[in-house]
């Protein structure tokens, strides 16, 4: 898709993004398919989505900055349960969830860390601008066995996660070569398909499309064993999600030479932090994206869309690639509060004041149109569930 007239905003981070990105097509020797760029990895969903410069609502609309007795939250209430919890989390029967401005009228009536806290319990998507991720950005949690000998072939990568940052951090390994297998249950399909189908179609091209019910135990049994034959997985459920589900990550890497899996968590796997719920844009206030705007522009904002997403795709790729190189299996957890710091971290140190700079002009652009480009697919899309016979079934 064309940019649309006028001027791209560069998103802050971009710069964190394009090196990023430009290390995983060094690493990989992959020739990058024109208008990959870091930056518009970035931007993608709110150009296809038309979205504009997102202020204390994100761009998406899913998530919104509210302000708490002693400072700002974000409770991100785009699944339709969420709203549902709101009376419990304020401690309100009589509160009407589906109206916004009696949400902010309740939330002023609270602390923040005490919000934090009940929502984080319950279940919500929700952070502080004042709070710091608890988690590294990369954890290696299991080291697993050593590949066999002569292993040759591209990776065979079982893609377990849905919604942006794993499916993202899948694509660019199959842009690398990997062949990917994308995994979806057959009664709760990604998300992503309905909600943002054009992003669902550039991400997911080129994948085997496999459907599954992990209540049955056949197809859980043969999904196993479909585990068992690759090189990576990829997913982005909380471990105790995952064992709740019958698959024991740990157990089948305790089988599978070489085998590198990679999970995907909002928070990281220390301590509580592993029960807690996050997407992107809340994991970026939650990054400290929140607070950094707060210092230099005097409001809290959203930066980019949902931008802990992308760049923990990327950052996901980079480190899953690397590890499967080295012939060492091993479980990777990522946490995209902390990926989303890294970036922010790094910028600052990098660029210094021009963060700042990036940071101001973000917040001016508020309610302009998020001018950008993004890419069409270039291969096929296949039909939920097509492939799932061949590869349930048949050998690798």
């Amino acid at each position: 898709m064309p940019a649309d007239s006028g001027r791209a905003l560069a998103i802050p981070l971009s710069g964190w993004a394009d090196a990023q990105l430009a290390g995983f097509i060094t690493m990989t020797g992959m020739r990058p398919p024109p208008g990959l760029t870091g930056a518009g990895l970035l931007v993608e969903r709110a150009v296809l989505g038309r979205f504009v410069v997102p202020g204390l609502v994100s761009a998406g609309g899913g998530c919104r900055l509210i302000p708490a007795r002693d400072g700002w939250i974000a409770l991100n209430l785009a699944r339709p349960e969420d709203r549902t919890l709101l009376p419990a989390l304020f401690c309100d029967g009589d509160l009407d969830a589906d109206d916004d401005d009696a949400i902010a009228s309740r939330c002023a009536m609270h602390d923040a860390a005490r919000l934090l806290e009940r929502g984080r319990e319950m279940g919500l998507a929700i952070a502080s601008v004042d709070e710091r991720p608890v988690s590294p950005p990369l954890d290696v949690v299991v080291r697993g066995l050593p590949a066999s000998p002569g292993r040759s072939r591209p990776p065979l990568v079982i893609d377990l996660s849905a919604l942006w940052a794993g499916p993202l951090a899948t694509h660019l390994l199959s842009l690398a070569g990997a062949r990917v297998v994308k995994v979806e249950s057959r009664t709760r399909p990604d998300a992503m398909r309905d909600g943002d189908p054009a992003l669902f179609a550039l991400l997911n091209q080129e994948k085997a499309s496999v459907a599954v019910d992990l209540r049955d135990p056949a197809d859980r049994a043969a999904l196993i064993a479909l585990i068992e034959r690759a090189d990576i997985v990829m997913e982005a459920a909380r471990p105790r999600a995952l064992l709740q589900a019958g698959i024991d990550a740990d157990a089948i890497m305790g089988r599978v030479p070489g085998l590198v899996w990679t999970t995907i968590t909002g928070h990281g796997v220390r301590g509580q932090a592993g029960d807690w719920v996050g997407f992107g844009d809340d994991c970026a206030i939650a990054s400290g994206l929140g607070a950094a705007m707060l210092s230099t522009c005097g409001r809290p904002a959203f930066v980019g869309d949902a931008i802990a997403d992308p760049l923990t795709g990327i950052a996901a790729a980079a480190a899953t690639w690397a590890q499967w190189t080295s012939g060492k299996g091993a479980r990777l957890m990522l946490s995209m509060s902390a990926t989303a710091r890294a970036a922010l971290d790094t910028e600052r140190e990098r660029t210094g004041d021009a963060l700042d700079a990036s940071l101001r002009q973000w917040a001016a652009a508020a309610g302009q149109p998020l001018v950008g480009t993004a890419r069409s697919p270039a291969g096929p899309l296949a039909p939920f569930g097509h492939d799932t016979a061949d590869w349930l079934r048949a050998p690798c």
